[in-house]
């Protein structure tokens, strides 16, 4: 059982977020390609951008060398991002323009790991456009040489969504409280709570992290 001083004991060092407006790179490999998780040639992100990797499930499954880590949300996160699926052993990235954001605040706490759970609030104010969605993600930091990576990596592994923020269309504030499971194989110390805000189209408008990992 994990307890809020092993996950601030062991949890890696914090370095301050990109703004919630900032761009975001978005990195999908399919669970089949393990020189893709291993490869170093990949986009890396600014300073001032938002990471996240996904590994998107294939047809082999649970036979899939990464297929552990790979949660179903990834496969329609790649759809609505791509606009295609990823396949074929490579690394596909995505990069997201930073956005202006307008009056749009977007803020993401969690509680300490218990019992496999982790309690992650929302809270935003502002306005969003008709059709826009909200998402939470626990994404475990993966610092480069542990894991079998060579690059650090901001890996997605629960995914809660889609939320409908309808009280942001009308300017009030929202708010969202839910407890997540985190995958048996994820090390809670290293789980972090992302949130992020999509158009109908896709395109992250607004994200938040309570804390970032230096890269």
């Amino acid at each position: 059982m994990a307890t809020a001083a092993a996950r601030a004991d062991d949890a890696a060092p914090s370095a301050p977020c990109p703004r919630g407006t900032a761009g975001v790179l978005e990195r999908f490999i399919d669970a089949d390609c393990t020189t893709c998780w291993t490869d170093g040639a990949v986009s890396r992100p600014a300073a001032d951008e938002w990471l996240l990797d996904w590994i998107v499930p294939t047809a082999s499954g649970d036979d899939a060398p990464l297929a552990a880590a790979a949660p179903p949300d990834a496969s329609a996160r790649a759809r609505r991002a791509l606009g295609k699926t990823v396949e074929g052993g490579f690394t596909t990235p995505h990069r997201t323009a930073a956005s202006s954001g307008g009056s749009l605040q977007l803020r993401v706490r969690s509680g300490p790991a218990w019992n496999g759970y982790i309690a992650v609030q929302v809270d935003a104010s502002g306005r969003v456009p008709a059709g826009a969605t909200a998402w939470i993600a626990l994404v475990e930091s993966v610092a480069a040489g542990t894991s079998g990576s060579v690059v650090p990596r901001q890996l997605v592994r629960s995914v809660s969504g889609p939320l409908t923020p309808d009280a942001l269309r009308s300017g009030r504030p929202w708010q969202y409280l839910q407890a997540m499971r985190w995958p048996d194989t994820a090390k809670p110390a290293r789980l972090q709570a992302r949130a992020w805000i999509e158009n109908s189209g896709g395109r992250i408008v607004a994200m938040a992290g309570e804390r970032c990992a230096p890269r």
